[in-house]
């Protein structure tokens, strides 16, 4: 079992950053591939990024590569989501979820989810 909690969601100007975290309680985090997802008004739940257990290998959408930085903190049992250069096309909630036995870019695959964090960019 592995509960989520996710952080550092607000409102922020078009061209600004956010730094969401994501801390994790229960055993298995630390050997759990990680991801966030995120879901506009209206809109199905999209894929962001994804990062396996060790660290070592990291995944993007399109629609942020080269913007956000996935990473982290097994010691800190934390996951983070660097979010740079954001615009208001960003604008969601931001959740965090854990995938026990690998990683990826599906959300079906991913057990337990976090009870996610808003972010609203303004232009």
């Amino acid at each position: 079992q592995v509960q989520l909690v996710e952080s550092g969601g607000g409102l922020v100007q078009a061209g600004d950053s956010l730094r969401l975290s994501c801390t994790a309680s229960g055993p298995t985090f630390s050997r759990s591939g990680m991801g966030w997802f995120r879901q506009a008004p209206g809109k199905e739940r999209e894929f962001v990024a994804a990062i396996t257990w060790s660290g070592s290998r990291t995944i993007y959408a399109d629609s942020v590569k080269g913007r956000f930085t996935i990473s982290r903190d097994n010691a800190k049992n934390t996951v983070y989501l660097q979010m740079n250069s954001l615009q208001p096309e960003d604008t969601a909630v931001y959740y965090c979820a854990a995938h026990p036995t690998g990683w990826g870019s599906s959300s079906s695959d991913y057990r337990y989810w976090g009870q996610g964090t808003q972010v609203t960019v303004s232009s």
